[in-house]
């Protein structure tokens, strides 16, 4: 691989390329690129939990579906996690059900799907999740329910967006049993077999509940007292009595004493409350039952008659595991807040995240001064979200995020005396040192020149005055903030914003017509801020704004950045550009083996210019004076990264934040 051959374009007039391009430097050659030892995931601990399961007499030993196709592990009931192992090479299944054989527990089986399009498939190891291999017969199916025969284990039945699948040899061969391009049975989100006889499968689908009592010759629409247009959640036949059979849909629970030949609406569940993914049953008092909804946890102790709520409404429940040896020992698979445990039957409940991350991280701030000080902005994590804070480097972090609401965090920034900005979805938010709360900082006072009529020496005249317009508040995203200087500077949706007063008023609005800037740079006096298409430059601290000559290839800017010598640096979708004179002309690193960019950040301690893509897992640090660089590989797509003294941080699309392993070196470009 080369290193750092660049191309030079040149600016004729301020706004405006000759098309002529040539080479500026060539024959920098380095290694090829090599396998490095992965960066390892320190938290936040939490994000979305999807399935559990315990090995049967195992209840120690427990696994973790996700939603990144990775699948975690725990021997300590749940108390720690770890990771186990990656599916395929894909960061997007959706691990919704896992199933350990009960007659060899080194066989296990892993459906899975994915959120954006109809793909998927089966899973299977023979080595307790070290490895796996795709069965052939679902590859590339979205496998929404998955079940295997309590009766048989070798039979298995895979719920599909096509019908219901069938295979009695341990999942090695499949065969559709449900109607080929059926109009009705299909989209299939639920199945459940009867405990003693496999031929009775149950299935539920996007519209009505199905069943079929001779391995699927017959199938028959069991909806008698099911509200028409029901998506089927989740089934489960009491295993000691297998007329009784629960259902769960968008419309409530039902329950069943006649194996589905009549279903009865349970009350007590409020209709807020109605999406119900998931039930389970106590293994040992058949009486109780769980149910998992969209507002909480609600819990029966006399068959369904009544339900009372156990969690808070802003729980959303996707999993949930009785332990068969103790059933007081209750947990649950969420979103946001990951695992959530029980010791008291479900009465309350204690996050149990240590070990599992899968956080979207995409604001992350290492303390200049130290280290060691990490702070992390999330998003899609509602009340669960928001910031993190570490004082150790991510070994352990606090969650600090009252005063935010459940805002999303896309920019973090430190102020000399110790403040930290966020910038949110909707507003910037500070917290100063040792506050334990954000404060909104939003309150935009602008002067303005308006045109008045006035008498100057007998003449009627029209003047500019300035006049202050109504105070407002920023409450749009805020998508970057540089608060290096006197003068802070905050770019988003509604435009470029600047600060005299440490933030506690801001000038600004919409720039050269328009708003949506998602960087901005400062370096003292000189700021430059971009929108996907545009850059802009002040030599005022803001008060002015010009627009900047960029290189005609470019189709999508992403960030830039000054370096201390004053070049700018420049992150897009074609790769990095710099410019040493504000823009009259743009040195393109042609040969740096990454493209789109999707962010850039200036280590001014080693002079260095770190560069990540959210589509690849190496960084790229380029020595801001000699244009050399080296890599490092994460084994992690990544949303951006920092320093941190002698090593990196970096922030992950899905599996939070990252360290570089001690004692690995990078790959170096030689000349």
């Amino acid at each position: 691989m080369d290193s750092l051959p660049i191309f030079l374009v040149s600016l004729c007039r301020p706004k405006r390329f000759v098309p002529a391009v040539f080479l500026l430097l060539a024959g920098l050659t380095c290694r090829g690129l090599q396998a490095q030892a992965p960066w390892t995931p320190v938290g936040p601990d939490g994000g979305d939990a999807r399935a559990l399961t315990a090995v049967p007499g195992q209840p120690r030993h427990l696994y973790l579906g996700t939603t990144n196709s990775w699948v975690y592990e725990s021997t300590d009931e749940g108390a720690t996690w770890h990771r186990l192992s990656k599916l395929d090479s894909s960061d997007d299944l959706v691990i919704d059900h896992i199933v350990v054989d009960p007659i060899n527990p080194s066989l296990i089986y892993v459906p899975a799907w994915k959120f954006d399009h109809a793909a998927g498939g089966l899973w299977i190891s023979h080595d307790a999740g070290k490895t796996w291999n795709v069965v052939a017969g679902l590859r590339g199916q979205s496998i929404r329910a998955f079940a295997q025969a309590p009766s048989d284990p070798g039979t298995l039945f895979a719920g599909t967006l096509e019908g219901v699948y069938r295979s009695t040899d341990a999942g090695a061969t499949w065969t559709l049993i449900s109607p080929p391009g059926s109009k009705e049975i299909h989209e299939v989100e639920s199945l459940a077999v009867d405990p003693a006889n496999p031929q009775i499968v149950y299935a539920g689908t996007w519209h009505l509940p199905w069943k079929t009592q001779d391995g699927g010759k017959n199938w028959e629409n069991i909806k008698q007292g099911v509200i028409d247009d029901s998506d089927v959640f989740s089934i489960i036949v009491d295993p000691s009595q297998s007329n009784i059979v629960y259902a769960s849909a968008c419309s409530g629970i039902y329950k069943s004493e006649t194996a589905g030949r009549l279903f009865k609406k349970i009350q007590g569940i409020p209709a807020t409350a109605r999406r119900t993914r998931v039930l389970r049953q106590d293994p040992l008092h058949r009486e109780v039952v769980y149910a998992g909804t969209t507002e909480g946890l609600y819990k029966t102790v006399d068959g369904g008659k009544t339900f009372r709520r156990m969690t808070g409404p802003d729980v959303i429940v996707n999993d949930v595991y009785v332990d068969a040896g103790n059933t007081d020992h209750v947990l649950l698979a969420t979103d946001r807040a990951g695992v959530l445990a029980s010791n008291d039957a479900a009465s309350t409940f204690e996050a149990t995240n240590h070990g599992f991350s899968a956080r979207k991280v995409e604001a992350l701030l290492v303390d200049p001064g130290n280290s060691s000080q990490v702070v992390a902005g999330v998003v899609n994590d509602k009340t669960y979200g928001g910031v993190f804070v570490s004082a150790n480097g991510g070994a352990q972090w606090k969650h600090v995020s009252e005063g935010l609401d459940g805002r999303d965090v896309f920019a973090l920034a430190k102020a000399p005396d110790g403040t930290i900005l966020a910038g949110t979805n909707s507003g910037i938010f500070a917290l100063d040192p040792d506050a334990a709360a954000w404060i909104p900082k939003n309150t935009i006072t602008n002067t303005i020149a308006r045109p008045t009529a006035a008498i100057v020496r007998g003449k009627h005249v029209t003047i500019e005055k300035k006049v202050k317009e109504a105070v407002r508040e920023l409450g749009s995203r805020v998508s970057a903030l540089d608060l290096s200087g006197d003068v802070w500077a905050a770019a988003g949706s509604s435009g470029l914003f600047t600060s005299k007063d440490k933030g506690a008023t801001w000038q600004g609005g919409p720039v050269m017509g328009t708003g949506d800037y998602i960087s901005v740079t400062a370096r003292g006096s000189v700021m430059a801020a971009a929108r996907t298409n545009a850059v802009v430059i002040s030599n005022d601290a803001g008060l002015t704004w010009w627009p900047m000559g960029i290189p005609t290839a470019l189709t999508r800017i992403h960030r830039v950045a000054f370096s201390s010598d004053g070049t700018l640096w420049l992150g897009a979708r074609e790769g990095v550009y710099f410019t040493r004179d504000k823009g009259k002309t743009w040195m393109w690193v042609h040969r740096l083996p990454l493209v789109d960019v999707s962010d850039l950040f200036y280590d001014a301690r080693q002079n260095e210019v770190l560069v990540s893509s959210r589509a690849s897992d190496i960084v790229y640090a380029i020595n801001a004076k000699t244009l050399d660089w080296k890599w490092r590989q994460t084994g992690y797509r990544l949303t951006l990264v920092r320093a941190a003294g002698d090593r990196m941080l970096a922030a992950s699309i899905d599996d939070g934040v990252l360290v570089e392993p001690h004692g690995v070196g990078s790959e170096t470009s030689q000349r």
